[in-house]
C-alpha cells in the first residue's frame, strides 16, 4: 500500500528520528512550539486551508511533537469528528484512556478508519492476535487501539508490540494530516 501523500513542509515537520511514543513523552528530538508554529504559519499562509483544517493541522503537528497543552487548546475548540479525533489521540497519549474513549465515541465512524484498517492490516502481518483485536472484520476499532495502548503502558520502547503500535499511531497521524491538508 502506498504511503500517504503529505505536503512536503508537513512531511518535513513530522520527519523525527522516532514516531511519537504511545504515552506523553517527551522525546529529545522534538521541535519547540515557537519553531513549529513559525514553520506552520509559513505553510498555512501558502496552503490557504480553511480555518478548521488549519487548526487541525497545527494541533496534530504540535501533538506529534509532544506539546499537549498547545494541541489540546486547539483540538477542544473544534467541534467536529476531526476535532474529536485529534482530541481522542491526545487523551490516549496523555494517558487518560477513559477520556480518550469518550472522544472517540464523539468521533463516530471516521472516514480515515478505512485507510487505517487497510494500512494497519499490512503493518500487523505476523501478529494475527493484535490484528484481530484492532481490525476485526476489516474495520478499524479505535477503542481496541486505546485498550492496546493501555495494555503496553510501561513496557520499554524496544518491545515489539510497542513498536508496532507506535508505527500504527504514526500512520494514523499521517492519514489525518493528509485529510486535513486537502
Amino acid at each position: 500500500m502506498s504511503p500517504v501523500n503529505l505536503p512536503p513542509p508537513i512531511k518535513a515537520l513530522i520527519a523525527t528520528p522516532e514516531p511519537p511514543q504511545l504515552g506523553p513523552g517527551p522525546r529529545a528530538e522534538v521541535l519547540a512550539p515557537a519553531a513549529l508554529n513559525g514553520q506552520l504559519d509559513a505553510f498555512l499562509n501558502i496552503a490557504g486551508l480553511p480555518s478548521p483544517n488549519a487548526d487541525l493541522v497545527r494541533a496534530t503537528v504540535l501533538l506529534w511533537h509532544d506539546h499537549f497543552d498547545a494541541a489540546h487548546g486547539l483540538a477542544q475548540e473544534i467541534e467536529s469528528a476531526d476535532g474529536s479525533y485529534v482530541h481522542g489521540i491526545l487523551h490516549r497519549r496523555e494517558p487518560d484512556y477513559g477520556n480518550a474513549k469518550y472522544w472517540f465515541h464523539r468521533v463516530g465512524t471516521h472516514p480515515s478508519f478505512v485507510e487505517l484498517a487497510a494500512r494497519g492490516t499490512g503493518l500487523l502481518q505476523g501478529d494475527r492476535e493484535l490484528e484481530s483485536k484492532l481490525i476485526p472484520h476489516g474495520q478499524w476499532d479505535p477503542f481496541a487501539f486505546v485498550d492496546a495502548c493501555e495494555r503496553v503502558a510501561g513496557r520499554p520502547a524496544a518491545n515489539a508490540q510497542v513498536q508496532r503500535l507506535r508505527d500504527l499511531q504514526a500512520v494514523e497521524f499521517e492519514i489525518l494530516l493528509a485529510r486535513f491538508c486537502e
